[in-house]
């Protein structure tokens, strides 16, 4: 079965990350609207799935049934991820994708996200049951490795190529480094040049000189974007716009109206987590709205201690004003960072 964007795509692939508490459904929703070939879900704990029967708003977390959207399971048992894959594949997902890449030490410790590059055999055993276990497409996100020392990404790749996996997405980086230094684009290319299949490079993409540069020393057939998007969810259309030759000097600008952008992002999330918690989850969305439109200080604090949504509203269109220049084309058509 053929991943959600075409396979003679005349352009590189431009897809969202799956980033715990940031790309939550509203911010999907938002940035697949403006334009993405993929963008994927919050990680999903497989045993959590099984042991919890998910309610409506877990459901729709989800992104089930939505076109351009994949699920992303975390966990360490091959049957568990099986019966996990095969679950949500009944309820309408589109793409799963296993995730080899999480660093944070609360799922490195259960030995799932990087921690399974330090144990390819039950990487790879776990990668064949989820692809044995669904008629779907299977993908998989990974590191460079878990340190300097064990580079194998390029082996564990080939092995999920072996096994049925449609995709691979590599962040340049090895599990110890976290986010700390630069990614390593061209390491990347070990990978791509491992693989029959595509492969994404991931990792800095923040900006259209960015994922150039990424593009080019990986020689990846795209790119995953993931923190580029904050404060900014129409970044992949603007970058989908300058990596097609086919649309040159057709860019896509920051929008015009950035406040009420801002403004329907968080009624969304309202919506979706209801009043109460969707104050608080919001925000981390509307700092980054305010970070990049440069809001005075006194004004962001009133807003993020606002105890409601009307006070929220009423302070945006000042709070965000600035933004309405933010990000514009360079001289040369590049985008600024």
């Amino acid at each position: 079965m053929s991943l959600p964007f075409s396979d003679d795509l005349k352009r590189p692939v431009v897809a969202l990350a799956p980033m715990a508490g940031i790309t939550d459904l509203p911010m999907r929703d938002l940035v697949a609207g403006f334009g993405a070939d993929l963008v994927v879900s919050e990680m999903v704990a497989s045993g959590e799935l099984l042991c919890n029967r998910p309610g409506t708003r877990e459901k729709a977390e989800l992104g089930l049934e939505r076109a351009a959207t994949s699920v992303q399971l975390a966990g360490r048992d091959p049957q568990v991820m099986a019966e996990a894959a095969r679950q949500i594949a009944d309820q309408g997902a589109r793409v799963i994708d296993i995730n080899m890449g999480c660093p944070a030490k609360k799922v490195t410790g259960g030995l799932s996200g990087s921690a399974l590059m330090r144990v390819p055999d039950l990487a790879l055993r776990m990668i064949d049951a989820v692809a044995n276990a669904v008629d779907l497409p299977v993908t998989v996100k990974m590191r460079l490795g878990w340190d300097d020392d064990s580079l194998n990404a390029a082996d564990l790749a080939r092995g999920a190529q072996n096994a049925g996996v449609r995709m691979v997405v590599v962040h340049g980086r090895t599990r110890c480094q976290f986010y700390k230094g630069s990614a390593d684009w061209a390491a990347i290319a070990r990978v791509v040049d491992a693989l029959d299949i595509p492969v994404l490079a991931n990792g800095d993409i923040i900006d259209l000189a960015s994922a150039r540069d990424a593009l080019a020393l990986s020689g990846a057939a795209g790119i995953m974007v993931g923190r580029g998007i904050q404060g900014q969810p129409w970044l992949l259309a603007q970058l989908i716009a300058g990596l097609d030759e086919n649309r040159e000097g057709q860019g896509v600008d920051t929008p015009a109206d950035v406040p009420a952008l801002a403004a329907a992002h968080y009624e969304a999330m309202l919506d979706f987590y209801g009043p109460d918690l969707g104050l608080r989850v919001a925000r981390k969305q509307l700092g980054w709205y305010m970070d990049r439109a440069g809001t005075a200080p006194d004004l962001r604090g009133r807003i993020l201690r606002a105890r409601t949504a009307i006070e929220v509203l009423d302070l945006l269109p000042e709070a965000l004003d600035a933004s309405r220049t933010a990000n514009t084309k360079d001289q040369d058509g590049d985008l600024a960072a």
